[in-house]
């Protein structure tokens, strides 16, 4: 033979292109690098799919290249196409300056059928290797895209399956010394039962010691127990258990993490014998190495941010803590002020009230003397009508007529002014209420008229500003089951906050009209109370002013410890804190506010009739 050359078929060009060539051949046009399907008797071959010889170039038409061939003295040409499974692999070409004979084409044949298969297995293994790089890209991807284990695998056993075409695989962790073995995620055709669950190896007990020993078992065909090729060892008594449950071949492959943790990849056939070969036995090593790297690298993940989450949950339980250290210091401050402005006020009020009592009782006796004396005084002036001299001008001197008819009306004032301090006082003790640190039923309005008495001398004008009127429209309210003091404690609170906001919305000439009371409500700093019987379980009480309102950002913190708006000084931010805590907590009650820059402000508070049921 003087030369030979072989052309492989290119699937991405469609194309013959050369790939080998045997012998001193010299370029011809007829036989280039890339030959076109049907074009020149190669390519012709290529699309007939069937062989051609010729044992007369220089006289045969379809060969189309007798100069090059009378210039390479040759004499015969035979082409054959490369076939595998009604694939076309390529063409191979032959060219001889001696004639074919039956023999040695029959030999070329063959020899042309046998490039074809190996060709064709050379692919199929670089295919195979690329798949199995492309495999392993995606997982160590998928290692360095999510870090979760669950995820990278449930993508292994899903590209496993697909990249060796079998019926199923699985992902199996280990015990061993609990003799325990669990499937924890599977890839299988629809329709294979799952194989998903926990189990204890019985008839399996060389599935663990494979696993154990980091062992790779390989069954290509499984049998019954009765069959004659069953053995009656460890291995065989596996494959009966497989056999009886539809699977045919098997292949597991162990892994250890850093961590001593076992499991294995399980690969397993069940439409008949399948054998396993070395690049599949290599490729799924592969892969369970990436994932031992994977399950360490999610496991540490997994750790450090356990570890970060429970040093943030323990910093933010420290931070509520501290908050909550802070909050409950300020309002046993508060609360001990509260306490100590109640015990003072009872204090004064005792005190007060002794003297008062005493004038008190004692006008009566001053005034029934007085009479007793004007009666002897009118007998005097009867019986001795002309008096002397010096008893005339000491008569003219005090005025005796004004006198009679002046002194009951001091009296009297003498009265007024002692029952109004009596009443004062008597507001005073109610609202300290520091005998009073149960439950017990009251009239909510006396707590508020009481509220308002101590209140009063800020409600009259001032040198800049108008005086604060108070409206009150009280409803027909039963007794209510509270603490007394700590709700008188709320009312002081909401309207001293009231006053302060007619105050500077007075300096600002800021007051507005409140519509919800009445359109003809006169322009000027105004608190509107008003109570509401709302069902057989709650009572509302409404405080409105027509002060200046305020933002909502303002208004969502208004309940927060230590916020206020007032300057340094003049306010701690507690006092509506502790009024919430006061009508939430312990009353089970609600307190809200509502207000809008320009339109003044509503506070609703809305407490039980006696314990019950939260409001809705």
């Amino acid at each position: 033979m003087a030369g030979a050359k072989i052309w492989l078929f290119a699937t991405d060009s469609q194309m013959l292109e050369l790939q080998a060539v045997a012998g001193q051949l010299s370029y011809s046009e007829a036989f280039p690098v890339r030959i076109a399907i049907g074009i020149s008797i190669i390519g012709f071959i290529a699309h007939n799919r069937q062989p051609y010889h010729t044992n007369n170039l220089l006289k045969d038409a379809w060969f189309g290249a007798s100069t090059w061939a009378e210039e390479e003295q040759l004499s015969a040409f035979a082409g054959y196409p490369l076939i595998v499974e009604d694939r076309l692999i390529g063409v191979m070409a032959v060219f001889s300056k001696r004639a074919f004979s039956v023999e040695l084409d029959n030999t070329l044949s063959w020899v042309a059928n046998a490039i074809a298969v190996a060709v064709d297995r050379s692919w199929a293994r670089e295919a195979l290797m690329s798949r199995r790089e492309s495999l392993l890209f995606q997982l160590a991807n998928q290692i360095r895209k999510s870090l979760d284990l669950n995820t990278i695998l449930t993508t292994a056993v899903s590209e496993i399956r697909n990249l060796l075409n079998i019926d199923r695989c699985q992902f199996m962790w280990c015990w061993p010394h609990q003799a325990y073995l669990s499937i924890t995620h599977e890839s299988a055709a629809s329709d294979i039962a799952s194989g998903l669950g926990d189990f204890s190896p019985t008839d399996t007990t060389i599935l663990m010691e494979k696993i154990q020993n980091l062992e790779t078992l390989r069954i290509e065909e499984t049998h019954d127990s009765t069959s004659e090729l069953a053995e009656d060892t460890d291995l065989g008594i596996l494959q009966a258990s497989l056999f009886h449950q539809g699977i045919s071949s098997q292949l597991l492959v162990p892994l250890e993490t850093r961590t001593g943790q076992l499991g294995a990849i399980i690969c397993s056939h069940c439409s008949g014998p399948r054998p396993w070969s070395n690049s599949e036995v290599e490729l799924l090593q592969a892969v369970t190495d990436q994932l031992a790297i994977a399950i360490d690298q999610a496991e540490l993940y997994a750790q450090t941010h356990a570890a970060a989450f429970a040093a943030k949950t323990q910093a933010e339980q420290l931070s509520e803590a501290l908050e909550t250290l802070k909050s409950t210091q300020a309002q046993l401050i508060q609360h001990e002020k509260m306490s100590s402005l109640g015990q003072m006020i009872a204090g004064i009020a005792h005190e007060i009230n002794n003297p008062v009592n005493f004038i008190t009782g004692n006008l009566t006796h001053a005034s029934n003397y007085i009479e007793d004396l004007m009666d002897l005084l009118k007998l005097y002036q009867d019986s001795y009508p002309n008096a002397d001299r010096t008893i005339q001008d000491k008569t003219q001197d005090i005025d005796l007529e004004f006198l009679e008819e002046d002194l009951p009306s001091l009296l009297e004032s003498m009265q007024v002014g002692a029952e109004r301090i009596r009443q004062i006082v008597l507001s005073l003790r109610n609202f300290s209420r520091l005998d009073e640190s149960e439950m017990k039923p009251v009239n909510i309005h006396e707590g508020i008229d009481n509220t308002l008495m101590i209140l009063q001398h800020r409600l009259k004008p001032k040198t800049a500003n108008q005086a604060i009127q108070v409206i009150k429209e009280y409803g027909n309210l039963p007794q209510i089951e509270c603490y007394p003091g700590q709700l008188n404690q709320v009312f002081m609170n909401i309207l001293s906050n009231a006053i302060d906001a007619l105050e500077a919305s007075s300096e600002l000439s800021a007051v507005v009209p409140i519509t919800s009371y009445s359109s003809s409500l006169p322009l000027m700093p105004t608190i509107w109370i008003q109570t509401k019987y709302i069902n057989d379980q709650w009572i509302a009480i409404h405080v409105i002013d027509n002060g200046q309102g305020m933002s909502e950002e303002v208004r969502s913190r208004l309940f927060d410890p230590f916020f206020t708006t007032k300057p340094v000084g003049k306010g701690t931010g507690l006092g509506l804190s502790i009024s919430y805590q006061i009508v939430v907590e312990k009353h089970k009650g609600k307190l809200q506010c509502f207000s809008e820059v320009g339109k003044g402000a509503e506070f609703i508070i809305a407490i039980p009739i006696a314990p019950t049921e939260p409001l809705t």
